[in-house]
């Protein structure tokens, strides 16, 4: 599973963010896979450990740096070691963030969590946004991958923190693909709907709301590896014009 000379990422590398688990683990295999060296970036540093010796036991190439993606020292020298690492940095991609059950609707929910969403899901995707896309820059331009929701492109009652977050990802992954289209460096978010990952299997058992959402999916719930697909594509030179796209993956949800 080493770098490939007919993978679709060969030569490529690729930072991904929350890939100790879930959606980013998948993603992390998949880019390794087809041919990228990956950097883990993950907060919970056994996990990322995990990550990456799951992709090196494949015979993949792939290192893993504990992270915190709101505090912006930790992201940039996380950047920092990659490219020290690997020499250069071609994709980007913001996967880390997620909704609680503490979310509720706005007149209820715990001021707290409204930070916390912003933090993990809007500011973690600036920040490495602001230190990710110089190097990209640099190596030539390459691909941001953002991580939106449908929640951001629909109503949704209930996770208000959470909506406000995303929806501040979505604005901001346009306003990036304008900004930065000159030096090459594509920007697009993925809208995934409701992805079994064990996280939110935990979430849907408790949780009517997220229960009847699941019964409206056109074709099931998504998992892990339809997002990691999606993101294969931005990441790769097939998506060489798509830029400032928010790609729902989501079961034909937004459109019911």
């Amino acid at each position: 599973m080493g770098e490939k000379s007919g993978g679709r990422l060969a030569g490529k590398v690729a930072f991904i963010t929350g890939a100790g688990t879930g959606i980013g683990r998948s993603t992390a295999e998949l880019f390794a896979r087809e041919g990228a060296r990956v950097v883990i970036a993950e907060i919970d540093a056994p996990s990322g450990e995990g990550t990456a010796h799951r992709i090196q036991a494949a015979g993949g190439d792939a290192i893993a740096i504990t992270t915190d993606v709101g505090e912006p020292s930790s992201i940039e020298a996380a950047i920092r070691q990659a490219v020290q690492h690997y020499g250069r940095l071609d994709v980007l991609h913001n996967n880390a963030g997620g909704s609680t059950s503490v979310d509720a609707d706005v007149t209820q929910v715990p001021i707290e969590e409204f930070w916390r969403a912003i933090r993990l899901d809007l500011f973690g995707t600036f920040l490495g946004c602001r230190f990710g896309i110089p190097e990209i820059i640099r190596s030539g331009g390459g691909s941001v991958i953002n991580m939106a929701s449908v929640v951001a492109l629909m109503g949704f009652p209930g996770r208000d923190c959470y909506t406000a977050a995303k929806g501040g990802v979505a604005a901001l992954t346009r306003s990036l693909a304008v900004e930065f289209g000159p030096q090459r460096v594509r920007v697009n978010a993925i809208a995934p709907t409701v992805t079994l990952t064990e996280r939110v299997r935990g979430l849907l058992a408790g949780s009517a709301a997220m229960q009847a959402l699941s019964a409206t999916h056109l074709l099931g719930l998504g998992e892990p590896a339809d997002m990691a697909h999606a993101a294969l594509y931005l990441a790769s030179d097939e998506s060489r014009i798509t830029t400032g796209v928010i790609l729902p993956v989501d079961s034909g949800l937004v459109t019911v």
